[in-house]
């Protein structure tokens, strides 16, 4: 096949589910920008939509063989960015009630069960989150954020370039912010540097 961009939708997915890199690259560059003018209009953030559609190209990527299309190739996508927003929104909702007591917490003193306990519900959110990153990025996120080596050490600990590390820091701190929110990725900052 010479020309993907003339093949159907169906045809493409069809293609990637046998692995086809460009029939992929098709689908991406067919939709991304759809997509994302539809993200930005929900979410009002430009990082954000473009880290839901990174994530979401990396997951049919990923799952390309067990990929089930019933309708449509673009109510898929549609679709599917849009449980992403509605799961990035829910989560945002948790992380501001766990905020908003954790301020209330700071603010009062008050050192009591119950905030003992939202406490540690919060800090088990910010774990669940630094262990969903991808293991490398978590690897080199932890070693810059639980010791004092710099880049240049975790680079060479784990045989990487500091371009690597560098890159691997960016995006999991711009992971970890469109999951937990600037206020919720400060206090796991300062609780780590607490920590040390």
């Amino acid at each position: 096949m010479s020309n993907w961009s003339t093949l159907s939708d169906m045809e493409l997915v069809a293609l990637l589910k046998e692995g086809d890199q460009r029939a992929y690259t098709e689908i991406y560059h067919r939709y991304k920008k759809l997509l994302y003018v539809f993200a930005l209009k929900r979410l009002d953030d430009a990082d954000e939509c473009k880290d839901i559609l990174h994530e979401l190209f990396l997951a049919i990527w990923a799952r390309r063989a067990e990929l089930h299309i019933t309708g449509s190739l673009s109510s898929y996508l549609y679709t599917a960015v849009r449980n992403r927003i509605i799961d990035l929104m829910a989560h945002r909702e948790v992380s501001d009630q766990y905020m908003q007591s954790f301020q209330h917490y700071l603010d009062k003193g008050v050192s009591n069960t119950d905030h003992l306990v939202r406490h540690k519900e919060l800090l088990a959110l910010i774990e669940n989150e630094v262990a969903a990153l991808p293991p490398r990025m978590r690897q080199v996120f932890e070693l810059s954020r639980k010791t004092n080596y710099s880049r240049r050490e975790i680079a060479e600990q784990l045989g990487l370039s500091e371009e690597t590390v560098k890159s691997h820091l960016h995006h999991a701190l711009r992971l970890l912010r469109g999951k937990l929110g600037f206020t919720m990725l400060s206090l796991l900052i300062l609780l780590v540097l607490e920590k040390k």
